[in-house]
């Protein structure tokens, strides 16, 4: 239907152990098209970024919300990624007409609105708040890792690889780890031995 703005959702971070999960919300201009849009997760990060400056400078609307680590360990990450999407959407300046959520589940708008699975690589919207949210979430791991280089942040975005829970392990568990996830709370029930030698 012309005229219809459609307002494409998804979020970034539900798997890492640490830091927000980053939600995006996006209605794109059809008068102003953007050529490449596609799943995050299948561009590079220099083509992710370089199509994040063009979605900004182009898009009649645009919003970035997060769910904190928090929120995330009170809630769980299910209903945190669905309030991060929330957010996004009443943040835009402009009110869509419908909202397309990727996924299986559709948060609660006030707005006609319906999940579509794979939609990030089905509808140019959805793959707009994709690489907007990707994009926001790295930037996150990149500005930690600045601040805590020992835990490897900017290389596995906060993924649980060999590498980042050995380093969780031996430097503890910093206020930004989701500690309502396993491996983290494994950490947590189960310190290093040297940790609790001399406690007693």
């Amino acid at each position: 239907m012309a005229g219809v703005k459609i307002c494409g959702v998804d979020e970034a971070g539900r798997g890492p152990l640490c830091g927000s999960v980053v939600a995006a919300a996006v209605i794109l201009d059809p008068a102003r098209p953007i050529e490449g849009l596609a799943d995050s997760k299948k561009l590079t990060a220099r083509s992710r970024e370089r199509l994040a400056c063009l979605i900004r400078q182009r898009a009649l609307a645009w919003s970035v919300a997060e769910a904190t680590v928090e929120e995330i360990d009170r809630l769980n990450i299910l209903h945190a990624s669905l309030l991060a999407m929330q957010r996004a959407v009443a943040a835009l300046a402009v009110t869509p007409d419908e909202v397309r959520v990727d996924g299986n589940r559709c948060p609660e708008f006030s707005l006609p609105a319906h999940a579509i699975v794979g939609g990030d690589a089905l509808e140019p919207a959805i793959s707009a708040a994709s690489i907007l949210a990707k994009t926001a979430r790295d930037a996150q791991m990149i500005e930690l890792d600045r601040l805590y280089p020992q835990f490897g942040l900017a290389r596995h975005k906060g993924y649980p690889t060999a590498a980042h829970l050995e380093a969780i392990r031996r430097y503890g568990v910093a206020d930004f780890y989701r500690k309502s996830f396993a491996p983290v709370r494994h950490i947590l029930a189960n310190p290093p031995l040297w940790e609790t030698e001399g406690a007693g």
